[in-house]
């Protein structure tokens, strides 16, 4: 089998040739680790490909995750100049606004009096709202508007770029018959709490319940027209990103409230046009609302987050799950990936093949994103733990 293959049959609950091995790596890692200036491969949806690509090779992943949109590629007519602060770089945007550019963290834009934007959740009017990408270059802004373009999208088909695709056509043109390529979308959970920033959002949930969901339902259905984009475009799986729904946010009954029905109603959404798996990340504290997470027809969970980081045991998980959903994660990006030597991430590898392959419907990969600096020799020992431990006709 080769990785696409491999993937595919694990997300549907099969038994591979092998476990398959895919993380996620934090954007500074590739900022750090891929050889291309770290601007570029923010702003520049070719120069993104190409670092998803030559990370994927470098560590023989068996899926490459897309998590920035494409780009536009006249992006860079609206710069006025790039200067260096330290270990920091500012793009100066020809509006004023300007983006810090750390060499191995995301990039932040600020407005023209130096803040960050934020709208106030009393100025956001539900009909307006479709879908929010914070990792669009100008960051967020209400109305929601494309890079620096003077006129806010228009919600509903044709609320995306043309380009908005081009990152994923890319990747999968160059190796999509081999390697399984799934595209991001945040969930309109995520997005709300992106668009408010986080205390704000929060806020929302107790001062004005009802307001909430009618923009967490509008914020679903871009989120159903994204997805479906991704897939045409050519992904063959999609994550539904729910950072913010664990248990060191929000309760289960909050999240049984504003999470559940709306990536319920996504999941439907996407699979009511295509057939392809969606599977949900969500990090932290997740151990007391795994059933909540399936109960919203996802497909697999991811992370998977292990003490102290989060609060799954891998073995209950899998009871919980087997039969049910694929899981995709558990091992300990900082204290093991990050921190540990390569014989400590053999044995964790080796152990959680052991926990969690037998029957299919795993694949190895760390908790949360592979941290900025980790050592790239700790990662490449991952591929070579499921190649010893991870056939399924020898114990691990």
């Amino acid at each position: 089998m080769n990785g696409r293959e491999r993937m595919d049959v694990a997300m549907r609950l099969g038994v591979a040739d092998r476990v398959p091995v895919m993380c996620q790596l934090a954007l500074g890692h590739y900022f750090l680790n891929a050889g291309l200036d770290a601007i570029e491969v923010w702003h520049d949806g070719d120069a993104f490909a190409e670092a998803l690509i030559r990370l994927q090779r470098r560590y023989r992943f068996d899926g490459i995750l897309v998590n920035l949109p494409g780009r536009d590629p006249d992006w860079r007519r609206s710069i006025a100049r790039i200067d260096e602060r330290g270990e920091e770089r500012i793009v100066t945007w020809k509006n004023g606004w300007t983006t810090v550019a750390p060499t191995d963290d995301n990039p932040h834009v600020y407005r023209a009096d130096g803040t960050r934007y934020f709208p106030s959740f009393e100025e956001v009017e539900p009909e307006r709202l479709y879908y929010v990408e914070p990792h669009d270059l100008s960051g967020i802004t209400y109305p929601y508007t494309w890079g620096f373009d003077a006129e806010p999208a228009v919600p509903g088909p044709g609320f995306f770029p043309r380009w908005h695709h081009d990152t994923i056509r890319t990747v999968v043109e160059r190796v999509g018959a081999e390697v399984s390529v799934h595209g991001e979308v945040f969930s309109p959970f995520s997005q709300l709490m992106e668009l408010l920033d986080y205390t704000s959002g929060l806020m929302a949930l107790l001062d004005d319940p009802a307001k909430v969901h009618a923009c967490l339902e509008r914020l679903t259905e871009g989120a159903i027209e994204l997805a479906g984009g991704q897939v045409r475009a050519g992904a063959h799986a999609v994550l539904v990103s729910s950072a913010f729904a664990g248990a060191g946010l929000i309760s289960r009954d909050h999240y049984a409230t504003f999470v559940l029905p709306y990536e319920r109603k996504l999941v439907e959404g996407i699979h009511a046009r295509h057939d392809v798996p969606v599977y949900t990340h969500t990090c932290g504290a997740i151990g007391d609302r795994l059933d909540l997470m399936e109960a919203t027809g996802t497909q697999g969970i991811d992370t998977l987050d292990p003490p102290p980081l989060g609060t799954v045991d891998l073995a209950d998980a899998r009871r919980r799950t087997a039969g049910l959903l694929f899981i995709k994660g558990n091992l300990d990006p900082v204290s093991t990936l990050l921190l540990g030597t390569p014989d400590d991430v053999r044995a964790a590898a080796r152990e959680r093949i052991r926990i969690a392959a037998p029957g299919g419907g795993y694949i190895l990969s760390t908790a949360c994103s592979v941290a900025p600096r980790t050592p790239p020799e700790n990662i490449m020992v991952l591929r070579e733990a499921v190649e010893t431990w991870g056939r399924y006709d020898e114990p691990a």
